[in-house]
């Protein structure tokens, strides 16, 4: 079981009068079959955090582990923009981070562009896909290396509504099928409600201020009247603490 562990974490940019802290005294554990999405106001540290989990920020101070059954855990993410090496197929793009360059690899990256509807464009190059095409592309490319832990950094934030809507929802069967353990980076409240078994709300400066369980069934949509309410409800949370979020 893949979990992550973050334990008194902070993170301060600069020293002295002109520092900034991104990160304060952060704490929480995530394991298991679970998708848990981060929200708040720009500025609040969302990025930052994940950044240090994955290695290319360091913590002024606390600890981070990522282990699967006790070892070190095998990470993907999914940024905000799929970046894509354009001279490369869409196939190539799969295979580019594949351990082996062997068939079995060939076979996961052709079931996994099949799960987001492109097991057609492999030999497509990203130019000549849509925003939406190239994403999912990034998508099966996280996942494709079978991932423990899989981080998404806003990942839908550049789509139409339309567009992204349909992702979130091949996001939701892709993550139930490989019982994978996800963290959510969105400042959309919708969106997270939508997605998410749980809900960290994070403040200005980089604290926690909120934990919030979802404990609504699977699969949800936007329209559904729970999810709809369910989501004024956390907004009134965030309007509570003083907080400015969409």
């Amino acid at each position: 079981m893949a979990e992550i562990d973050i334990n008194h974490l902070n993170k301060q940019f600069g020293t002295g009068p002109d520092s900034v802290s991104a990160l304060q005294d952060v704490s929480f554990t995530v394991a298991g079959h679970t998708l848990v999405s981060i929200v708040g106001p720009s500025g609040c540290g969302k990025s930052t955090l994940l950044n240090i989990l994955s290695g290319i920020e360091t913590p002024t101070s606390g600890t981070v582990r990522i282990t699967e059954n006790g070892g070190d855990a095998r990470v993907g993410y999914v940024f905000q923009s799929a970046r894509l090496l354009p001279w490369r197929t869409v196939m190539d793009n799969l295979m580019f981070v594949q351990k082996a360059q062997d068939r079995s690899a060939g076979e996961r990256c052709q079931r996994f562009l099949d799960m987001v509807h492109l097991g057609d464009r492999t030999e497509s190059f990203p130019g000549e896909l849509s925003g939406g095409m190239q994403q999912r592309v990034g998508i099966a490319r996280a996942f494709s290396i079978e991932p423990d832990v899989l981080f998404m950094d806003e990942p839908f934030s550049h789509l139409d509504a339309i567009t992204a809507r349909s992702l979130r929802k091949e996001l939701h069967e892709m993550w139930k099928a490989t019982e994978k353990t996800v963290l959510f980076v969105t400042h959309d409240v919708g969106e997270a409600v939508e997605l998410s078994n749980r809900i960290l709300v994070f403040a200005a400066g980089g604290k926690i201020a909120d934990d919030m369980t979802i404990d609504l069934p699977f699969p949800r949509d936007a329209a559904d009247e729970a999810v709809a309410l369910t989501k004024v409800k956390v907004l009134k949370r965030f309007e509570n603490m003083n907080l400015i979020a969409s």
